[in-house]
Formats: C-alpha cells, sequence, structure tokens
C-alpha cells in the first residue's frame, strides 16, 4: 500500500539496502537450514566420500546439530506457547484500534480482501475509504462510553468480535519539560489506558465464544530501552507490554481459548515517527509495516500464541537491561537512541509537509 506521505528522511548510504536482518535471513534460509544442512553430506557421499572422512563427519555432525536446533525451537515455542486455535476467517470478526492509517490499515485491507469481517476505530477518517469487508467506526478509545457504544453497533452489525487489535497510538515528541499536562494525559490515555478500556469492553464476549479468541498488543522497543523526547510513549508502551504479559498468564488459567500475540517492533517507516533518523541502518534498520503485517497476520491465521520482535536486535532487547549500567550507557551512546528524536517531525508535520508540497506543485 502505497503512503500517501513522502518517503521518511533517513541518512543515505551506500549500503543502505544491507542490514544485519537480511543476513541472518539468508542464513537461516540457507546454512542454519536443516534441509540445506544435510545436502552438504548427501553431496559427500555422492562422491563416493567414505562415512568416516573427516569433511563427512563435520557435516554429518553440523547437519545434527542444526536439526536438533530447530527440534529444540519448536518444542520451546509449544511449551512457551502451547496448541493453537482453529481458526476460519469466515467466522471471524476483526476489530482494530487506530486502523485508519499505517500498520492498523495494512492489517485491516488485507483482512477484508480475504473475506473476514473487519472493524476499524479511528478518531481519523480512514486514509483510503472503506475498503471491502472493513467498515469504519468513528470513535475515541479513550472515551469509555463512546466505546461502549460502538462496540454495541459492532455486535449489531458484524456479530461478536473475535480478534482485538490494540494498535492506536500517538507521538508528542517533546522533553518532560516541555510537555503540558493535557498532552501528558492524552497521551496516557491513547497509548496505555486505552488498551484496558478495550480488552474490558470486548473480552468478555471472546470469553463467550464457541471459537475462542485473539488479542493483539502493538507495543514497542521504546518500552524496554526509553528515548529522549518520549518518556510519556515509552512509559505507556512498558505498561502495556507489562498489561499483556499479566493478561496472557491470567487467560491461560481462565480462558485457554484465548490466544495473546504481542507485538515489539523497533522504529515503523509509517508517519508516527516521521523525521525521526536511524542512527544505523544496517544494526537497527527501519521496519516497513508490510514485515510487521505479515507476521501479525500469520500469528492471527494460525490462531496461536506469539510474541513478534521486528528487527533482529528488539528480539534480544530485553537483554539489554541485563547488561552492567556502564556498557548500558555505552550502547547508548553507540546506537544513538537518544538523538533520533532531535529531527522528529510527526504525523501532523508530515501533512503540513504533502500540503505545502501540494501548493507549490500548484
Amino acid at each position: 500500500m502505497p503512503s500517501p506521505y513522502s518517503t521518511l528522511p533517513e541518512r543515505d548510504s551506500w549500503f543502505a539496502p544491507l542490514s544485519i536482518d537480511l543476513i541472518v535471513k539468508v542464513f537461516k534460509t540457507t546454512f542454519f537450514h536443516p534441509f540445506v544442512a544435510w545436502i552438504i553430506p548427501l553431496c559427500f557421499r555422492a562422491q563416493n566420500m567414505f562415512w568416516d572422512a573427516p569433511p563427512m563427519l563435520v557435516s554429518i555432525a553440523w547437519a545434527s546439530f542444526i536439526s536438533l536446533s530447530w527440534i529444540a525451537g519448536a518444542i520451546n515455542d509449544r511449551l512457551a506457547f502451547g496448541l493453537p486455535r482453529e481458526v476460519d476467517l469466515s467466522e471471524e470478526v476483526i476489530v482494530i484500534t487506530g486502523g485508519a492509517s499505517g500498520l492498523g490499515l495494512l492489517i485491516a485491507e488485507v483482512y477484508g480482501m480475504r473475506g473476514a469481517t473487519v472493524a476499524v476505530l479511528d478518531v481519523e477518517e480512514m486514509e483510503n475509504g472503506e475498503a471491502r469487508g472493513v467498515k469504519y467506526y468513528k470513535c475515541d478509545v479513550t472515551d469509555k462510553e463512546q466505546l461502549a457504544w460502538v462496540a454495541a453497533e459492532i455486535e449489531t452489525d458484524l456479530g461478536t468480535p473475535t480478534v482485538l487489535i490494540n494498535n492506536a497510538a500517538i507521538v508528542i515528541g517533546k522533553p518532560l519539560l516541555s510537555l503540558t499536562f493535557p498532552e501528558i494525559e492524552k497521551s496516557i490515555s491513547t497509548n496505555l489506558l486505552s488498551h484496558f478500556y478495550t480488552i474490558k469492553t470486548f473480552l468478555p464476549a471472546m470469553t463467550r465464544s464457541e471459537v475462542g479468541g485473539t488479542i493483539v498488543t502493538i507495543s514497542s522497543v521504546i518500552g524496554t530501552v526509553g528515548a529522549a523526547q518520549l518518556t510519556d510513549y515509552a512509559a505507556a508502551k512498558a505498561g502495556i507490554s507489562a498489561l499483556h504479559r499479566s493478561l496472557a498468564a491470567e487467560l491461560r488459567e481462565s480462558h485457554p481459548q484465548i490466544r495473546t500475540v504481542l507485538v515489539t517492533p523497533g522504529q515503523l517507516s509509517t508517519p508516527l515517527f516521521y523525521g525521526v533518523q536511524t542512527p544505523n541502518r544496517f544494526l537497527a534498520p527501519v521496519v516497513e509495516p508490510v514485515d510487521v503485517a505479515k507476521e501479525v497476520i500469520a500469528a492471527i491465521d494460525t490462531g496461536r500464541n506469539a510474541a513478534i520482535g521486528m528487527p533482529l536486535y528488539a528480539r534480544w532487547i530485553d537483554w539489554y537491561n541485563v547488561l552492567p549500567l556502564g556498557l548500558q550507557a555505552v550502547a547508548r551512546r553507540l546506537a544513538g537512541v537518544d538523538n533520533g528524536m532531535k529531527t522528529f517531525v510527526g504525523r501532523q508535520g508530515a501533512k503540513k509537509e504533502q500540503k505545502e508540497g501540494l501548493i507549490q506543485g500548484f
């Protein structure tokens, strides 16, 4: 889906398309894949190499190690996330907050085209208008009464929701001393409290459904590491990650038919963080919404619990807090995490630039 905004301003480099994520992906589908690993000893054997020859023994040992690692990974996922639920898209009613643009809109349009019933909740009109299978409800998810009214409308119009994707978010992007109290309240209400409100509103019906349900929480790595000019946003994202994990623990005991998916991406290529400069595209590439959408959709389609982190460093970010404080400080300086927001423009700034560009075009 093309963005209505200009490309996010980033530093240019000759290796911009290359990232650690791409390298790891290539290795996972070649040298670190069991099928490819076992091809090597088979090729040796096709050359009439003896079974006890050193190259043959090394290749067999490597293939065995890779195969056992894949098996261990599958067992780990089963122990961590349990069995999946059955999903029939024709029976699913998917509610997406903040689905009028960006990642939420992309997921909504994909599911609408695939035959699922989708309800989008947002205070802004949908950028591309209502798509097939997608119904828009103007709703402020920080307003409990408005949310309850819209939930009743969805129940009447579309049926009982089975999937809730909490995607609504705002970024103010100011230092704490520059934030006003209304801005703090708006940020915390949208980025944190709205998750409590939507879950309390839609979860009871899910627990009564025979097909179960799925709750997806869109968090951020900023909730783990924090960053300058993101005090309110970081606090809220840390809160929803903790909320999600606690809720998942409760549901495992009381309603095991409900699945939970926690998504902790790095910087997304959406207007929400327009203008933010990524310090290192190789180690911390900007994540395209379509890549995150693929992972979220795959988790929902297969009816499984999941923890999704993108790009690669997002899957290991929890180890940051294990480091000694001195190393954490060094890592922050090297990563430039506290300097990225200095060029922040945001969604409103992006719209302003787009408007100015149209005026200049005339």
